[in-house]
């Protein structure tokens, strides 16, 4: 049993090192593109970028602002049952405004992504890769890393950060409905205390967040796509696979990222 317990965790340790070292080569290879394309005369394909920043972006967008608004309903109204025991219920705007930049923006944003566009991706490439087209593409002399995983990489890039604005914002206007009609504070004074409680570093942070999250889940879902063999049924686990590994290191890249800015000062 205890054999059969220390292969099976050499075996997953394994399997994690050379994914890891697969996102990597990846990485590597996208700024290789991105660094040394311009030079040797090659160009950005611009209408396939626009097209997947749309996929990624504008169509996101209702769900991102929907979701957005619901959340900040539920911190005003959590905050205001703690806040109000304290009297300190003019500080909802506080709270609300400051944990959706700095945390709740840009990972319920990311996590939306990731399970909207990032899956679409995965499967995608999945499926391409699967129907060998990916390999058609060397064949024919076009590299899949430009052709395929730039435009999609370069649409996280850009939607991610955009939705995470329209996130932050959506949010602290669902706290700011709450605060009016449910809890009797003025829209002027909830506005006031938005702006007192934010600063510059919380919308920077955030931001920077949404970008790194946008190249995790991007080099993520692309990596395991590319890596899909066999049918259909492993397009559908390769799905899955994809995504969840997203959010797990989203999640941890969030944690790294506040105790790097907020811990030490």
């Amino acid at each position: 049993m205890i054999r059969s317990l220390s292969l099976s965790v050499g075996t997953a340790a394994v399997d994690v090192l050379a994914d890891t070292g697969a996102v990597w080569r990846l990485a590597i290879g996208v700024l290789k593109h991105l660094v040394r394309e311009p030079f040797r005369g090659g160009r950005l394909r611009l209408p396939a970028i626009v097209r997947q920043i749309l996929r990624a972006g504008y169509e996101s967008l209702p769900l991102v602002m929907l979701i957005s608004v619901l959340l900040g309903m539920i911190v005003a109204f959590q905050s205001a049952y703690q806040l109000g025991k304290m009297g300190a219920l003019s500080l909802v705007a506080n709270l609300v405004a400051v944990s959706l930049t700095r945390e709740l923006g840009p990972v319920m944003t990311a996590i939306i992504i990731s399970g909207r566009y990032g899956s679409a991706v995965a499967a995608e490439l999945g499926m391409m890769e699967v129907s060998q087209e990916v390999d058609a593409l060397t064949v024919m002399g076009i590299n899949p890393i430009s052709f395929l995983v730039i435009p999609r990489l370069l649409a996280f890039s850009v939607a991610l950060p955009c939705l995470t604005v329209f996130s932050d914002v959506a949010g602290i206007l669902g706290g700011l409905a709450v605060s009016v009609f449910g809890l009797g504070i003025g829209s002027n004074a909830y506005l006031s205390h938005t702006l007192d409680a934010l600063q510059g570093k919380d919308v920077v942070v955030g931001l920077v967040k949404a970008f790194a999250f946008a190249w995790i889940i991007g080099l993520i879902v692309c990596q395991v796509g590319l890596a899909t063999r066999g049918g259909p049924e492993e397009v559908g686990r390769a799905t899955t696979t994809s995504v969840v590994r997203s959010i797990v290191l989203v999640i941890g890249a969030d944690l790294f990222v506040t105790a790097l800015f907020y811990v030490k000062g």
